[in-house]
Formats: structure tokens, C-alpha cells, sequence
């Protein structure tokens, strides 16, 4: 049956959905302002979500079952103004760095446990209005919901929102057994992408404790764990014998942002470096003059690029463009006479971190020189064992990436879905 649609301040809603306000709908619950320390991931009576989760952990409804939600590890600092929370509660994180503040987590399955909200969050409580569970944490997580909360942001560095700017905002409560449909959809998919999300979690789980045993501790010269057919011993070099070295041009040639056009040759910043790769979406291009006007590095396939200021240690293997060049913050790494994947596998494991935290020379930012990395000490193998192992590394990386893609497709399809069934474009009646 096609039923008409209204105009309301979301836009277009069905006739037959109701709108209340945040205030008509919520009572806001007390919460306590334990920091991280106060908290653990082992054992305890209460426990606690922490406005850090919501942001980056939690899904839009909380299992309380399946979720690791972290415990308190001293019930006397709870104040005894602080409430526990109940099943069908909402906690919305108040403080972020971005907009992604105001990011809500329904609490689902609690069952007999002790459950509290923590710092920098407005926990709250129904009070008017008949929801199916799970549909207040779809809906307060769409961008119906969340765009009503933009205007009320504060901040500079810190995003923050107060229960008392959004308590206008407005409630969608569409009728029951539609909100039912709605959610069953919602969770089918979300289901998908939870079980991919535990399989690539899984997946970095295996690959760390490889990384950690897959190379020479200490003074050692044979790792924990080797690939069979090898027995030769290992050798300590110095990155700099195996590999050269390239900053980008720092003189007065350095490009600007007049020197940006739409469409050249990537001039790459660290935060273009994402998941071992360079984004080539993000990143600044400059013309071919001016890149043939520089001096410095000029990259190419096989080389690596690391990030020498700010997020110290961060780096990507370059092998989807032929040529560009670094900022300031970048170096180039050249190898030579050593298998350019296998370096980068050791650039991503503790051999290096242990390392670059020991020659940071920045003080208010971490800083390193090109000359400090190229001394790092890293374990060479004959070429044959190094070819194996970073093999063995890609195909675990390629599976990641399979499964991350796998995620990434769920999350788009749930997103597309939150759009259409929480607007009623699409009516699951």
C-alpha cells in the first residue's frame, strides 16, 4: 500500500510516523567521569562504557553479551549519584575530536549484569514513546539524527554537545511493528559485517604475533619461528647499507599551494599514507614542471615512504604509480640488495618501533632525521629466506584486505539501508 509523506524540519517523513522531541522522549540518567586507568578488560562487578568506545568500538546497538565492555576497577570511585543502566538505555559520547561527537550505542542483552556510563557522556532513559529495540540506536546514528546536531557543536579542538542544546532535536517513532521490520533488516547486514570485522581482527591478531616471531629477538640469529627449508643464521646490518636514502626538495623550490593543479604527478603527505599504501585520492599534485624543477626525491616503483615528523614510523610501499615526490615530513627509502617487501615488513614490525622510539630527537613534536633511520639496525636473511617470509606476509596482508573490502561492502549496503528505510523512501509494511 503507497502511503503519502508529510514535510516536517527532517524533511520527508510518512503520514503515519510520529515526531517528539529529544526532551519529550528522554530522561537523562547520572554518570560517573572515570578515566581510562580506572578501567580494565579482565574482571569486575560494573561495568563501564567509556565515550572513547562509543566513538571507535561500539556499534549502534550494544550486545552486552558479545561487546567487550571494559570494568571498573574500584567500585568506591563510582559517586553514588550513578546510575545503572537498564536494557533499551541510550548513551550518546558528548566530546570528540570531529563531528563524529553525539555517535550513539543502544544497550541490548544486559541481562543480570552491572552496567554504568562514564566519562564525557549523556546516557539516557525512555520516557514517552513505544520503541522496538534497536531502532533509537539506527536511527540516532543516521544522519536524520545526527545533522540535527551539527548546529549545536562547540569547540575548536574539541568537539563537544550539551543535553540541554540538543533536547529540541527531534525523535522519529515510526509505528512499532515497522520499526521491528526496520531493525531485523538493519541487523541482518550488520550481522555480516560483525563476523567479517572478527575474522580480520583475527587475522592482525595472527599476523602481529607472526611479526614478533618471524624475525631475531635481541642478540638471537635465528628467529622463533621459520618458514621450513632455511637454517643459515641471520645478520644485524644497518638500514643504511641495504637501502638509500631520499628527502624531498627543502629549498626554496618547495612546492606551495599555487603549485597544486587538479591533475599531475602526487606530491604525498603523511596523511596520505593509509594501510601500508599510498591514497591517491587525497593526495596534492603538482605539475610535471614543477616536478622536473625539484630536486630531491623522485620516486619510484618499489620504494618506500616514511614519515619522519608526526606520526613517526608511518610508511607505504609504493607500487600503484610510477613517479612522484615527499614533503618535508616524508623520506624515501631506496632498497637495495635486499627484497623491498621483506624491508617493508620489518618497517611494520617491533624491530623498527623499538628503535624509532629511541632516536625520536623531537621534544614538542617527534621528529627524526634520515640519518638516525638509516642506523636502525635490521636482521638480514640470505635473499631467498627474505623473499619467503615478506611472501608469506603479502598473502596474509591480501586476505586482510579481502575481508576489509567484505566489511567495507556491508557497512555501504547498511548505510545505503539506514538511509532509505529510517526516511521511509522504502516502507517495510
Amino acid at each position: 500500500m503507497v502511503r503519502k509523506l508529510r514535510h516536517t524540519e527532517i524533511g520527508d517523513i510518512p503520514v503515519d510516523w510520529k515526531l517528539q522531541t529529544f526532551d519529550e522522549t528522554f530522561r537523562v540518567l547520572s554518570n560517573n567521569t572515570l578515566s581510562r586507568e580506572n578501567l580494565n578488560n579482565r574482571s569486575g562487578a560494573v561495568r563501564n562504557i567509556h565515550y572513547g568506545d562509543i566513538l571507535t568500538k561500539f556499534p549502534e546497538v550494544l550486545d552486552c553479551n558479545e561487546e567487550e565492555i571494559p570494568y571498573v576497577n574500584d567500585l568506591s570511585l563510582l559517586s553514588s549519584s550513578t546510575q545503572l543502566l537498564q536494557e533499551g538505555d541510550i548513551v550518546i559520547a558528548d566530546t570528540a575530536e570531529d563531528e563524529t561527537v553525539g555517535k550513539v550505542t543502544e544497550v541490548q542483552n544486559l541481562g543480570d549484569s552491572k552496567l554504568v556510563a562514564g566519562l564525557h557522556t549523556i546516557p539516557c532513559r525512555v520516557k514517552k514513546g513505544d520503541f522496538a529495540p534497536g531502532w533509537l540506536g539506527y536511527y540516532m546514528n543516521s544522519n536524520l539524527f545526527h545533522n540535527q546536531i551539527l548546529p549545536y557543536i562547540t569547540g575548536i579542538k574539541v568537539s563537544s554537545i550539551s543535553k540541554g542544546a540538543i533536547s529540541e532535536t527531534l525523535i522519529l517513532v515510526p509505528p512499532f511493528d515497522e520499526q521491528e521490520k526496520i531493525v531485523q533488516s538493519l541487523n541482518e547486514v550488520q550481522l555480516l559485517m560483525t563476523a567479517e570485522t572478527k575474522v580480520v581482527n583475527k587475522m592482525k591478531f595472527v599476523k602481529n604475533g607472526c611479526l614478533s616471531k618471524m624475525f631475531p629477538k635481541n642478540d638471537a640469529t635465528v628467529p622463533e619461528m621459520r618458514l621450513p627449508g632455511f637454517t643459515d643464521t641471520w645478520e644485524q646490518r644497518k638500514l643504511g647499507d641495504y637501502c638509500d636514502m631520499y628527502n624531498g626538495d627543502r629549498s626554496s623550490k618547495y612546492p606551495n599551494a599555487q603549485d597544486m593543479v587538479a591533475e599531475g604527478i602526487p606530491f604525498i603527505n603523511a596523511g596520505d599514507l593509509e594501510n601500508g599504501h599510498v591514497n591517491l585520492t587525497t593526495c596534492n599534485k603538482i605539475s610535471r614542471e614543477k616536478y622536473d624543477d625539484l630536486g630531491g626525491a623522485k620516486l619510484q616503483i618499489g620504494d618506500i615512504v616514511y614519515c619522519l615528523r608526526g606520526t613517526l614510523g608511518k610508511n607505504a610501499y609504493i607500487d600503484n604509480f610510477p613517479e612522484g615526490t615527499v614533503a618535508s615530513s616524508l623520506v624515501a627509502i631506496r632498497p637495495k640488495n635486499i627484497d623491498g617487501r621483506y624491508l617493508f615488513h620489518v618497517l611494520n614490525s617491533d624491530i623498527e618501533y623499538s628503535q624509532r622510539v629511541v632516536h625520536d630527537e623531537g621534544a614538542a613534536q617527534p621528529n627524526l632525521s634520515a640519518k638516525s633511520v638509516s642506523g636502525f639496525m635490521i636482521p638480514i636473511p640470505h635473499i631467498d629466506e627474505q623473499k619467503k617470509v615478506s611472501k608469506y606476509f603479502d598473502n596474509l596482508d591480501y586476505l586482510i584486505t579481502l575481508h576489509q573490502r567484505k566489511c567495507d561492502k556491508y557497512l555501504s549496503i547498511k548505510k545505503g539501508m539506514m538511509s532509505d528505510l529510517l526516511t521511509g523512501k522504502i516502507r517495510l509494511v
